[in-house]
């Protein structure tokens, strides 16, 4: 049996079956269960009115004294460590997509300042627009590295929890940085969306939160540099 709890998911759609991590009440590990709509006790319904990644359906899941068969346990995933290995690889695509975000943010501050006239002449031609540019994309290198990284460790069958975390702390991290700046490049047209990066910024936020936040990620990284655990 499963106990009794409440998760967020995001499916894309509401889907027919769902994976939840749980804790098994007979050895008290954490393990991987497929769950399927329908089951008694199981609730899924849809979350409205998001500010951030409006496009993607995701749902609140209520669980009531959920039991699945034996058949729909998840092999090798029978304990949080095998979880956290999922975790490994859900936080290096989040890293990816921050580089996402913050480069196509990028480039629409850049197109932005090139047309946009100020005192006769464009924005970029300005040394403050410049510097703040430059700076930006100083950004997006570094977050490209770690990504470069990533893809490597991945090939090489090396990729551990504390990198992946890292990774995903700093791109986010750095991502609302970058987009943020370039919401401010853009002066009031910054917040319309035919200008491209509202939405971006909009969207970080959940990036930025989801697969763990960066208070969570710190404390991972923490237990691997100085070899104390600051959690259970």
């Amino acid at each position: 049996m499963i106990d009794g709890a409440k998760k967020w998911i995001g499916n894309g759609t509401l889907a027919d079956v769902v994976v939840v991590w749980a804790r098994d009440v007979t050895d008290g590990h954490v393990k991987g269960f497929l769950v399927e709509k329908g089951t008694p006790g199981f609730d899924a319904r849809r979350m409205d009115g998001k500010g951030s990644l409006r496009a993607v359906w995701q749902a609140e899941i209520t669980l009531s004294s959920v039991r699945v068969p034996e058949e729909n346990r998840l092999p090798a995933a029978n304990s949080f460590k095998d979880a956290g290995m999922v975790l490994a690889g859900t936080r290096n695509a989040v890293a990816w997509g921050a580089l996402g975000h913050a480069t196509a943010a990028y480039e629409a501050a850049m197109a932005y300042c090139r047309q946009r006239q100020q005192f006769g002449k464009p924005l970029v031609s300005f040394q403050i627009v410049q510097d703040r540019l430059v700076k930006m994309l100083a950004e997006i290198c570094s977050m490209q590295l770690y990504c470069l990284r990533l893809g490597r460790l991945i090939e090489e069958g090396k990729l551990t929890d504390t990198i992946a975390a890292i990774a995903k702390m700093n791109n986010t991290r750095k991502a609302r940085q970058v987009i943020a700046e370039a919401r401010d490049l853009l002066g009031g047209n910054g917040i319309l969306l035919d200008f491209h990066v509202m939405p971006h910024l909009a969207d970080i936020e959940a990036i930025h939160t989801y697969e763990g936040t960066e208070t969570i990620q710190t404390p991972i990284v923490g237990r691997d540099i100085t070899g104390a655990s600051a959690f259970a």
